[in-house]
């Protein structure tokens, strides 16, 4: 197995990844742990299809995505790390389930899921009537979601349309040619994906997507603290060995730091929409996940880099 970490980046101009690979099983990772919070007694979320999505990667994701981690054994610390980050993952869900219900209040019936990963949004939420969600990501990471749902008879809720193609790439293009109108109102979503993302390609897509967001569209992020002192060989080894456990128990090596741009300066996602003619709420995770009663450590939320800022913000007259 390729340890991802023996390199500065497992990154390159142009990489591209099926849902085992590089940045496709961090969508697996956080579709199991929206799978053991479904399974929990009180759960804050519920995803019926995150189960279904992660075990069909094999026996190792099917343990991961199960609601009691019998692979950490009695190890305390860990048990409590991974309760942590399922509860986060649960938090960051509910607040983006939370905002296209708001969306879809105010009259949005076009929706554009960037890196959609394993989001099932389109199958499992409640959307009005004439609701189209678009779904972007890599060709293999969408044909693979698609393949599992279709083969267990997964009916979407609204008409859901896949645009494989990287961010990378002319997305706008490849959204307009699959039926997207940039004229009608928007509602965007940027989960766990700008990370991943050097600073002026995050840039670049939120230039893009005001481009093509009429007066009225919406959009929701997700930013995290990319403070490069974070991201020091000696905190990237301890946010590893916290991770042996993968290794050792489930043969899965998922070194999330190797796959981030952390080096390079980018601008703050809520400054940049707000300087962009974009009105902007943003609120802490760690505020609301103890709003949700979800409360959790400020230092370890921010060791494990899970600080992060959840905001939506509304386009009320032209982007610029």
């Amino acid at each position: 197995m390729t340890d991802l970490s023996e390199a500065q980046s497992a990154r390159a101009a142009g990489d591209s990844w099926d849902i085992t690979e590089s940045v496709g099983a961090t969508a697996l990772g956080v579709a199991a742990s929206r799978a053991a919070e479904t399974a929990q007694p009180d759960p804050l979320i519920r995803d019926e299809y995150a189960y279904l999505l992660v075990s069909a990667a094999g026996p190792a994701w099917t343990q991961l995505a199960s609601n009691d981690p019998v692979w950490l054994g009695d190890d305390t610390e860990a048990r409590r790390i991974h309760e942590m980050a399922r509860s986060y993952q649960a938090v960051r869900t509910h607040y983006f389930d939370d905002y296209f219900a708001a969306a879809a209040r105010d009259g949005i019936r076009q929706v554009v899921i960037l890196a959609a990963g394993l989001d099932s949004r389109a199958f499992r939420l409640d959307w009005p009537a004439d609701t189209v969600v678009f779904e972007i990501d890599q060709p293999k990471v969408l044909h693979y979601k698609t393949a599992t749902l279709d083969a267990h008879g997964a009916l979407a809720k609204a008409r859901h349309v896949p645009v494989g193609i990287d961010l990378r790439e002319d997305w706008p293009a490849a959204l307009i040619d699959a039926g997207f109108d940039p004229g009608q109102p928007t509602a965007w979503l940027a989960e766990g994906l700008l990370p991943y993302l050097p600073g002026d390609a995050q840039d670049r897509l939120f230039e893009l997507v005001g481009t093509h967001s009429a007066p009225g569209s919406h959009i929701a992020v997700e930013a995290f603290n990319m403070d490069p002192q974070r991201y020091t060989p000696e905190r990237r080894a301890a946010r590893r060995s916290r991770g042996a456990h993968l290794r050792d128990q489930l043969d899965l090596d998922i070194d999330v730091d190797s796959l981030m741009y952390t080096s390079d300066d980018r601008a703050d996602a809520g400054e940049w929409l707000a300087a962009h003619g974009w009105q902007v709420e943003a609120v802490p995770s760690i505020d609301e996940m103890a709003r949700l009663g979800r409360p959790a450590d400020e230092a370890e939320l921010a060791e494990l880099g899970m600080d992060s800022v959840l905001l939506r913000a509304r386009l009320d007259g032209e982007s610029r």
